[in-house]
């Protein structure tokens, strides 16, 4: 995906769910702090997009703009509506978002989760996807370790799904994949 690509999904999301304003908080969430991330980065072709006031039209994000949808088949790529409360973020990740607000999203606002707040959540789904996502943040030096640690801390305790026993498990994740990297 491209920055061009996540502001016409943006403009998409809102237009559909009738909101002038969403949440991107999948992956490519990173376009917004990161408009030229490294092609490591901008695999997916899907944006993960909830909206900001209008819960009750994810689904219909999903079904109009989403994986299949004559969206993805005209832009080839394509906008999972899925609600924000599926991702697992740190304390405060709202006023940290970045705006992406432009003449391309016609002035509509997409919030994108930052970068340590991203990578966080990435680590809570813990998929080898994720951690190759988040070690090529590391590498590249477009998040710094020891605020990955912080927002790590800030991730909500999610029973049954997140707890202390994997927030040390991330910690030495984090841990051993500075010292691969050559940053410990």
């Amino acid at each position: 995906m491209t920055r061009d690509q996540l502001e016409h999904a943006i403009r998409a999301a809102c237009d559909v769910a009738e909101d002038t304003e969403v949440f991107v908080f999948g992956s490519q969430a990173i376009l917004g702090q990161y408009p030229d991330a490294p092609p490591a980065l901008r695999q997916s072709a899907e944006a993960d997009i909830a909206p900001a006031h209008s819960d009750g039209n994810v689904d219909l994000i999903d079904a109009m703009l989403g994986m299949d949808s004559a969206f993805h088949a005209q832009f080839g790529f394509y906008v999972h509506g899925v609600p924000i409360q599926a991702a697992v973020l740190p304390a405060g990740w709202q006023r940290r978002a970045v705006v992406v607000q432009n003449a391309n999203t016609r002035h509509l606002i997409g919030r994108c989760v930052e970068a340590h707040d991203l990578a966080a959540s990435k680590l809570v789904a813990f998929r080898e996807k994720d951690r190759d996502f988040v070690r090529v943040l590391l590498g590249e030096e477009l998040v710094r370790a020891r605020k990955l640690r912080l927002r790590i801390t800030q991730l909500p305790v999610v029973p049954g799904s997140f707890g202390e026993e994997q927030r040390a498990h991330l910690m030495e994740w984090l841990r051993g994949t500075i010292r691969e990297l050559g940053r410990a």
